[in-house]
Formats: structure tokens, sequence, C-alpha cells
């Protein structure tokens, strides 16, 4: 029996359910392990129900019990992910006697995801902001402090001659991997309608899909993940609703093809359909339409669709842009800038904007631009009134904004031109996947930062004429013959 019909056989027999006669599960070209329609699927059909008993989560494993909660909490197994670690790493040394024994032996162990290049792969991302996500330091600091402490300290929970096998650091990158590619977040409680969070650029600790409130009611929010297993805040818990859902995490997902959604009742979760998906076509989920540099960071892979211009890219890209190019631009006073900037994210500003495939300027990145061209004076109003500035698109600030984007590109190593036409000679052939995957997502983000910066020049060059129009026309108004003539008419006429 292979380890899908296994896994098929557990879940049913622990109470999940599925339609078995229009769901499958099969390899796709590209996408690995997936769901397939086995017929004609309408909208609104529940493909599977998953028991909320069958979740793997901090709430669901009996470990946090067994090591009593206080002594949790105050080892600070609730924040981050590093308890929900600890509780597959526990469950998977229990062997068949745990509950999720079939479930956690049908997940991957291998990952594609840049957590685990080496240092000349990872070189192939330098640029772009995904070096900077992973999380790898913060994530062994969490292993070496507070898990491995826990795990030495109680030696009848786990025994010293499984730690070299259960519990090492790799171990430890393997299960934030899975959390970080595979978790969702799910209500505890009844369902309570939440404010919408979901976002290109989002990068708030949290699960790697969503799970939407049944379809009569209001949608839940989305969670996107973080750097792998990493704390935010110390004063932040872990969000207690990541868990492990079997079943639902062998969909896969792509730009736009959502085609199924997992929804939450009182006491399952429900795998359902929200359009028609013929015989034959993949189930889709969603990672609520993530750009290229998320996907590869979360799930190793990278979306390539045809986008609107005839190029073959993920429609999600953005290029996200610091406010130090900003500040290095301007070369405004060091002092100056920290109390401006600082000032900026007490007023919900962020020291990252996003520049996304509309090619239009943020207007954060504006409003930014307009505080740390104040003068002392209008500084000092602008903290009176408690606001920042509106955004303004002047000659100025379009001459600042072009410069920061051109630093911006200039990050990469390579031109776009550079790594076009290494995709187009190679064809993909003979790369290896990851350099691959890492040239897509570069092309995709400098197309972005290019098309900008050719608009900006348009705008540019626009404005220049129009004030040459001006200017010209207004030395015309001062010398013109006929005025001139009229005004010498009326001397000799006095």
């Amino acid at each position: 029996m292979d380890a899908v019909s296994e896994l098929l056989d557990w879940f049913q027999s622990s109470g999940g359910e599925i339609d078995q006669s229009s769901v499958g599960f099969t390899v796709f070209p590209d996408c690995g392990r997936g769901a397939v329609a086995l017929k004609d699927i309408p909208e609104g059909h529940v493909l599977f129900k998953i028991p909320r008993s069958l979740l793997l989560s901090t709430e669901t494993s009996a470990l946090p019990g067994r090591v009593g909660l206080d002594r949790w909490r105050e080892a600070k197994m609730h924040m981050g992910w590093v308890g929900l670690i600890l509780c597959m790493m526990w469950e998977t040394a229990q062997g068949p006697s745990s509950k999720w024994s079939k479930y956690l032996e049908s997940l991957p162990t291998t990952f594609d995801t840049p957590m685990f290049w080496n240092d000349v792969e990872l070189e192939e991302l330098k640029g772009t902001s995904v070096v900077g996500k992973l999380g790898k330091a913060d994530a062994e600091q969490d292993f070496n402090e507070k898990l491995l402490p826990m795990v030495q300290s109680r030696p009848d929970l786990f025994p010293a001659e499984t730690i070299p096998i259960y519990y090492t650091l790799e171990i430890y990158h393997v299960m934030g991997s899975r959390i970080l590619s595979r978790s969702f977040d799910v209500e505890k409680d009844e369902p309570e309608e939440d404010t919408d969070t979901e976002g290109a650029a989002d990068t708030s600790l949290g699960s790697a899909m969503d799970v939407d409130l049944p379809p009569e009611e209001t949608e839940s929010a989305h969670g996107d993940g973080d750097s792998e297993h990493a704390d935010t805040d110390e004063e932040e818990e872990e969000p207690s609703g990541v868990s492990m859902v079997p079943l639902a995490d062998m969909l896969n997902a792509r730009y736009g093809s959502e085609n199924a959604k997992l929804f939450h009742e009182k006491d399952d979760l429900r795998m359902v359909s929200t359009k028609p998906i013929g015989a034959g076509e993949q189930i889709w989920n969603t990672y609520g339409d993530l750009p290229n540099a998320e996907l590869l960071r979360r799930y190793g892979h990278v979306d390539v669709l045809p986008l609107p211009n005839g190029d073959l890219g993920n429609p999600g890209d953005v290029v996200e842009i610091t406010a130090d190019l900003a500040v290095a631009v301007l070369q405004t006073d060091d002092v100056v800038t920290k109390k401006r900037i600082d000032w900026w994210l007490e007023q919900g500003g962020d020291d990252v904007v996003v520049l996304e495939s509309d090619l239009e300027v943020p207007l954060a990145l504006l409003s930014l631009i307009r505080l740390l061209r104040l003068t002392p004076d209008e500084w000092e109003k602008a903290v009176e009134k408690d606001k920042v500035p509106k955004p303004k698109l002047d000659t100025e600030a379009l001459e600042v904004v072009r410069a920061v984007l051109e630093r911006r590109l200039a990050e990469y190593p390579t031109t776009l031109d550079d790594d076009a036409k290494l995709l187009r000679a190679e064809n993909g052939t003979t790369l290896s996947l990851n350099k691959r995957q890492a040239l897509i997502m570069r092309i995709g983000e400098k197309r972005i930062l290019q098309s900008t910066l050719e608009k900006i020049k348009a705008q540019q060059q626009l404005a220049a004429a129009e004030k040459q129009k001006g200017d010209d026309g207004g030395r015309k108004r001062k010398v013109r013959p006929d005025e001139e003539a009229g005004r010498m008419s009326k001397t000799r006429r006095r």
C-alpha cells in the first residue's frame, strides 16, 4: 500500500470523511503531489471533512499537559512556533502510539526552500528581500535557548537516547518548514468576524494557508507565515490556532487558480469547491496570491503564468523598497532623519514600501519623501497636527523616486537583460531548480522596477516639455512683434 492510501485509510478510520468518487490524489508535472477532480464537481460541493480532533496543534497534542502548562509558559514555549515544533517532534518520537503517526509519516522531509540552500545558491537571491526573511539565526536561537533546555530537563518525556534521533537542529528546521508551508490558521471557538489582513507583502507570524468561515458566514482573515518559526516579539504569543490539518495540506496552490477553500464548522473543517471543477482538473487551494519571492521562501516554488504584456511570470509579483534608500538619496542629517523615521513608524508607517505590478509610485513612499524634505517649521507643524504629510508627486518628488528606484535596481548583481538572456539560452533545462527559480523571481522584480522607471522618466520628460513650452510662450509674449508694434503705435498717437 502506498503512502497516500495509508494516509487515506488512517484519515477515514479516524473519523474523517472524503468523497472518493470526486477527489483523487496524483503527481502533477511541476507541482508534485496534489488533488485531482475524478469527475465534474459543482460549486459548493464538500470534498472532505476533517474532525477537529485530527488537527495537530499545541491544543490537541498531549505534550503541553504532560510538561505542565505553567512550566510550558515559563519556558516560553507558547511564543512563536517552537511549542508546535516540539509537539510535532514528540509525536513523531512516539511512533505508532501517536495518534498522528501515519500523518506525520506522510509529510515531506526535504524542501526546496532557501532555508536549505547552500551559500553559493543563496548568492542567486542577492538583491531580493528573501534572504533577510529566512530567520535561520532566530530559529537556531530558539532551538538552543528554548527547545533544547526543555528537552534536556525532562528525561521522563524525552529520553536521552532519543534526543540525537528526534530532537536535532536539522529536524527542528524540517518541522518548522512543514509548519511554514503546510499549516492553517484555525479559530478555536465560535466563528467571529475578523478584519481582512490579507496582503502581498504581509509578514505577520501566522500560518501558511487560510481557513474561512462557512460559506453563509463572513470570511475570516488570511494568516500568512513569517520567517521560519521565529518570534516576532517577546510579548507576542504563539497564535493558538496555527494547526497542521491532515489531507487539506495536500492541495497545491497557484496564483488566481483557487477553486476550493477550507471552511470551519463547530466540529469539523470542510474543504468545499468554490467554483465548478471539471473532471481531470487540479483542485487548487489558495496561499493568498503571493509574489514569487514569498512563494519561493515559504513553499519552494514560483508561479509562471501568462502576463498581460505577453511575458511569463507571476501577476502578483512586487518589489520591496526600504526607507533607507530614500534617506540615502536625500542625504538628510542623521539625527534629524532618525527622529523623523521614528515618528513615521509611530504614526503607523512602515520602513518598507511595496512597488506593485501596476507601476504606480507607492503613496507611502511619496509621504515619506515629503516628510524627510520638510523644513524645520513644517516638521514642527506636522508633529503638532499629528499627521504625516499627504503624498504628492511633484517634479522634485519624481526625481527622488527615480533615484530611489535606480538604487534599488542596482542592488541586484545582474541586469534584467542578463537574466532574461540566461533563461532564454538555457530554457530552464540545464539550470538547477534553485537557480532557475531564483532567476524567474529576480526577473519578475526587475521588470517591475525597470518598467516603473521608464514610466517615471516619461513623466519627467513630459513635465520638462510642458515647462519648456510654458517658458517659451512666456518669452514670446514679452517680445511678440504685434504687441511691440501696438505699443509703438499708441506712443505715436500720443
